[in-house]
């Protein structure tokens, strides 16, 4: 039984570009489906060694396609964001973060530019795993296709979506309730008030998962996301120290 559920759940993920709800009303009226062969590895809700990590979740993935080694989410993870278009000082103190914590934790990102793509860049003589919100074969941004390539042979990169599935916009804010779900913590380098970023500290809250943010300058009114984290109750980052405690 266990095993037809998850041809359907492949069949019913590629029919239905990887919307979640979809799949699950083909689930719940029992669509037909037909048993494919699929050149990339999965993993679905019926399978037992399914990530324990996402279980948790109120609206768990049906379906997780992958490339890398899949044990890494067994590992204790520390999630680290950030903007996109970040400043200078962002990327040096993503490299100081990484830095003290990846000897201890596997460093789990969105594989965007700027603060994602610094923080797996700086893991990768760890372990790191990288999330997207497309199809688990394209690569986005293109400007990241060399840690790309060296984080589906030698780390791990993870999506809902088969492959072929364009980066629509709605895919990242609904990818960051994984980023949430397989980490210990949340470090937030930088951010602005309205971003990508403050949607993942949001599913955090809700998973309990707790949030460290590095502050801002008082004089830096772009990125005040920091900031206003913290004076709501976030953590504060203050030095290297903090975060051999976390």
């Amino acid at each position: 039984m266990k095993e037809n559920l998850r041809e359907a759940i492949l069949y019913y993920s590629i029919r239905y570009d990887g919307d979640w709800n979809k799949i699950g009303k083909a689930i719940q009226n029992k669509e037909f489906y037909q048993r494919m062969e699929y050149p990339y590895p999965f993993i679905t809700m019926a399978d037992e060694d399914y990530p324990a990590c996402f279980r948790k979740l109120r609206y768990p993935p049906w379906i997780l396609f992958y490339q890398g080694n899949i044990k890494l989410l067994d590992m204790e993870c520390i999630g680290i964001v950030g903007s996109r278009n970040c400043s200078s000082q962002a990327l040096y103190n993503t490299q100081k973060v990484v830095n003290e914590i990846k000897e201890r934790y596997c460093v789990v990102s969105g594989l965007a530019k700027g603060i994602d793509g610094k923080a797996h860049r700086c893991a990768l003589d760890c372990y790191t795993i990288g999330i997207i919100g497309c199809g688990i074969n394209r690569i986005y941004p293109y400007e990241n296709k060399d840690l790309f390539e060296i984080m589906k042979e030698k780390q791990l990169i993870i999506s809902e979506y088969p492959m072929d599935v364009k980066p629509l916009a709605h895919h990242f804010p609904w990818r960051n309730r994984l980023i949430a779900a397989c980490s210990k913590a949340l470090i937030v380098i930088e951010a602005k008030l309205k971003s990508g970023t403050m949607l993942t500290v949001n599913e955090c809250i809700e998973l309990s998962v707790p949030v460290y943010c590095l502050p801002t300058a008082f004089e830096n009114q772009t990125y005040l996301g920091c900031n206003y984290l913290i004076f709501n109750g976030a953590m504060l980052l203050l030095s290297e120290k903090e975060l051999k405690d976390i």
